[in-house]
């Protein structure tokens, strides 16, 4: 695991402590400030999210409670490096992005499916 920058305080073995679906809410949280900061056209600021979102991502791939389930939280770090990488950010890819996450656990997706 490399050196976290935005989330010094957090360790594999303190990411571990949470559930899945509070794990992916926390990244689907980075997601949305980085939707908030698209609709602004804060490129900047996307980014910096988009690097919040990439370490979170990398804690919960260590993660031994994913082991064998990991690669759709791959690819979602796969896409969100092309637009992290991209010019124009993609609003809409991002959000596709966010709604894919949440639907990786059933608990995530019912705590934002209350109604």
């Amino acid at each position: 695991m490399y050196p976290l920058i935005y989330h010094k305080t957090l360790s594999v073995e303190k990411w571990s402590t949470f559930s899945k679906g509070k794990q992916l809410l926390m990244i689907a949280n980075e997601l949305n400030r980085a939707q908030n900061c698209i609709n602004n056209q804060l490129t900047q600021e996307t980014n910096l999210a988009y690097e919040r979102a990439f370490e979170l991502i990398a804690l919960t791939v260590e993660d031994l409670k994913w082991k064998g389930k990991c690669k759709e939280l791959l690819r979602c770090n796969e896409m969100m490096g092309e637009l992290y990488i991209s010019d124009k950010k993609d609003a809409h890819q991002n959000q596709m992005m966010m709604d894919a996450l949440i639907k990786l656990s059933v608990e995530s997706y019912n705590l934002l499916n209350l109604k």
